[in-house]
């Protein structure tokens, strides 16, 4: 919230409008849009509705309720974190910190030789995102199938029943992404 001030006085300056102007339309003194900018004073929520609006911005933009307060996003490639291996020993691990605002997962998928994906995702509202980085897989979305290799690439939605499975004697490592579905 100590920034609420900052993002309204940026906001407000990115689109060229003057303080006064901004305080006229929200129905405030000139001294009082600039104390709230100081953060001197906290808006009224009727006030912040009101510069969300005009600044043709969002309540929660405003207070900072989609910026991410992350310690150290960097992760080191022997910082991955292993969560767990499924029952036919495919190993899934984290590539990012778990914070509560995240709406992306991030992991990387081991599969050796004849292990799968069962276990790991399950069918929801969502988007999913998955790369290989090293082998070849066989992904199954619905009844469509596809042989993936290094660099190939698939996008689709976490509700259609979706599987993959390593069919080789080398393993095979994947970038699987995600993201949650926010309505």
């Amino acid at each position: 919230m100590r920034k609420l001030g900052q993002r309204i006085r940026k906001k407000r300056e990115n689109m060229e409008i003057r303080l006064n102007e901004l305080a006229e339309k929200v129905g405030i003194s000139p001294s009082a849009l600039s104390q709230i900018e100081n953060m001197k004073v906290m808006p009224s929520i009727v006030h912040l509705k009101s510069i969300a609006e005009i600044l043709n911005t969002s309540v929660g933009e405003l207070i900072g309720e989609n910026e991410f307060n992350f310690q150290d996003t960097l992760i080191k490639s022997k910082e991955k974190k292993f969560l767990r291996s499924n029952s036919n020993n495919a190993q899934l691990f984290l590539l990012s910190h778990n914070e509560k605002k995240q709406v992306m997962e991030t992991y990387m998928i081991r599969f050796n030789r004849g292990s799968n994906s069962e276990g790991f995702f399950i069918e929801r509202p969502g988007q999913e995102f998955c790369h290989v980085l090293k082998g070849e897989v066989l992904m199954e979305i619905e009844d469509k199938k596809y042989i993936l290799q290094p660099g190939d690439s698939i996008y689709f939605y976490s509700n259609k029943r979706h599987f993959i499975k390593n069919m080789k004697r080398t393993s095979a490592d994947v970038l699987w992404i995600v993201a949650a579905d926010m309505d």
